[in-house]
């Protein structure tokens, strides 16, 4: 069973759009509810890709210097120039991987897309290695479909 429940996430995305919530309104909340499920969500990260580049526009938890990423660097550029979700149990076997800090373990990144159109996505940080099972993956998916149909 999934830690994350994507679906009440949705409808409260859904919900907030439906009472005049914006754009950041929307990637705040939604990085929030993520953050909020708890272990092993440390960090939550919303970026959304501007040209070729990842520009973080929404996150709760830890802050991070990478505001910006270029399509292709990192784990989060690779997930956009591949075309594919991320799902990194141990980020120190990466080699192109960016550390927001130093007490990450995993990464997870799930593409927010509209058909074919990549228009950003939620990137998660775990201080614990291999937390995100495919039933993490698909309610972070679910969150990300909603994004994609909201903004």
């Amino acid at each position: 069973m999934a830690v994350l429940d994507g679906a009440a996430i949705a409808s409260q995305l859904r919900q907030a759009a439906q009472n005049g919530a914006g754009r950041q309104a929307l990637l705040q909340l939604a990085a929030d509810r993520i953050r909020a499920a708890g272990s092993p969500y440390t960090s939550a990260y919303l970026y959304m890709l501007h040209g070729q580049e990842l520009v973080l526009e929404a996150f709760s938890g830890r802050e991070t210097d990478h505001t910006h990423i270029p399509v292709g660097k990192g784990v989060c550029g690779t997930a956009v120039a591949t075309g594919l979700d991320q799902n990194v149990p141990d980020v120190r076997a990466i080699g192109n991987y960016l550390a927001c800090n130093l007490e990450t373990r995993s990464e997870l990144v799930v593409l927010i897309r509209r058909g074919d159109d990549i228009l950003g996505q939620i990137d998660i940080d775990s201080d614990v290695v291999d937390p995100f099972t495919a039933a993490e993956e698909a309610e972070n998916r679910r969150v990300a479909e909603a994004l994609a149909e909201l903004l």
